[in-house]
């Protein structure tokens, strides 16, 4: 088997040690080279046409951003950003240019706090390792450029009045490349309709918040991060605690949710299964499941149990998803009512609703 080459991308030369350490005890990966700052970044990445780049943001010269920017145009490469937990918001717009996904650095400078990040790291380089790199793709939509002009709380006016939609909730899990994927959704949505969403995106604790603030910024619907005890309402989005699970449950006639820690069977967090059979259990035939872009298999269980139960499931085509993943898993159960690109997502959830 071919080794996946790896160039490292970091101003800190105890960073690029670190990286390079951390890699090379992988079986399979080789750490071809490093670069200081994105100007070396883009000349090692022609001259060693590596498979892999891990990238700093933060960097003199040309910092990772610009770095990204070339990088889409010229090649088609996968990014991890390894990044400090206080630049999220930077995170999420390197992924918005093309960064495949992200690893948190802890902000302390130079510390042995960096090996914390080992196995996260690892995970996500070793899932590439059987990745083919044409299978890796650029999403060719970008988010809607509109930010919410309502008062926050207020609800537009529906194209349906409540109740008399087909459906209640709609139920999102993703993964790789979600972020962008959630935000498009989240934008194309024209006015704050009448039923509640929950998203489960696998990502760690500490960038949920700032990626909650920062979809309730492109979006008609009241968008935060789930806390326990928060009601599902309609034109409210909830967002799943990174490094936690976001369950629904009953209290007093009203559903809340719940924030739960993962237990050792959950191999993704937050996990889209958890939150897909709670939801079921409560809404059965009133709710959508949708899967989004991602690695691996988590919602394929999820979507026995909505189907179980009589709801209805949207998946991701392989014509948009950045990486087929979930989305192929979920198909294969046999249960997927709807296989649409990215652009469509959103008026299928509108159709199902008999929404204007």
């Amino acid at each position: 088997m071919n080794k996946l080459k790896v160039l490292v991308v970091d101003d800190s030369a105890f960073s690029r040690r670190t990286i390079t350490r951390m890699l090379e005890g992988l079986e399979h990966i080789e750490v071809v080279g490093y670069a200081t700052n994105g100007e070396e970044g883009i000349y090692k990445v022609a001259t060693l046409k590596p498979d892999l780049v891990t990238l700093d943001l933060e960097m003199p010269k040309m910092d990772g951003f610009t770095f990204l920017r070339i990088l889409t145009v010229r090649y088609s490469i996968p990014v991890i950003v390894v990044s400090a937990l206080s630049g999220a918001d930077k995170v999420f717009k390197a992924l918005e240019l093309g960064a495949l996904d992200f690893v948190a650095k802890p902000s302390g400078g130079v510390s042995n706090d960096l090996l914390l990040i080992r196995e996260d790291l690892q995970k996500k380089v070793l899932q590439l390792v059987n990745l083919a790199p044409q299978k890796l793709k650029q999403p060719h939509w970008q988010p809607h450029e509109k930010v919410r002009d309502d008062v926050r709380g207020a609800v537009a006016a529906p194209a349906v009045p409540a109740g008399q939609s087909s459906f209640d909730l709609v139920a999102i899990g993703a993964s790789t490349g979600g972020p962008p994927a959630l935000q498009f959704l989240f934008s194309a949505f024209e006015m704050q309709y009448p039923f509640a969403v929950v998203v489960s995106q696998h990502m760690p604790s500490g960038f949920t918040r700032a990626f909650a603030e920062r979809l309730n910024r492109v979006s008609k619907f009241e968008i935060k991060e789930a806390e326990d005890g928060d009601l599902v309402l309609p034109g409210r989005a909830l967002i799943a605690a990174g490094g936690a699970n976001l369950v629904l449950e009953l209290q007093g006639g009203r559903v809340a949710a719940r924030i739960v820690p993962p237990t050792s069977a959950d191999r993704y967090v937050p996990s889209v299964d958890v939150m897909l059979e709670s939801c079921a259990e409560i809404y059965r035939k009133r709710m959508i499941a949708v899967i989004l872009t991602g690695m691996g298999s988590d919602g394929a269980k999820g979507v026995r149990e909505v189907k179980d139960k009589g709801g209805f499931v949207i998946a991701e085509s392989d014509e948009s998803a950045v990486v087929y993943g979930m989305p192929r898993e979920a198909v294969a159960t046999g249960l997927v009512d709807r296989i649409v690109p990215m652009q469509s997502v959103h008026r299928e959830i509108l159709a199902k609703g008999a929404f204007s």
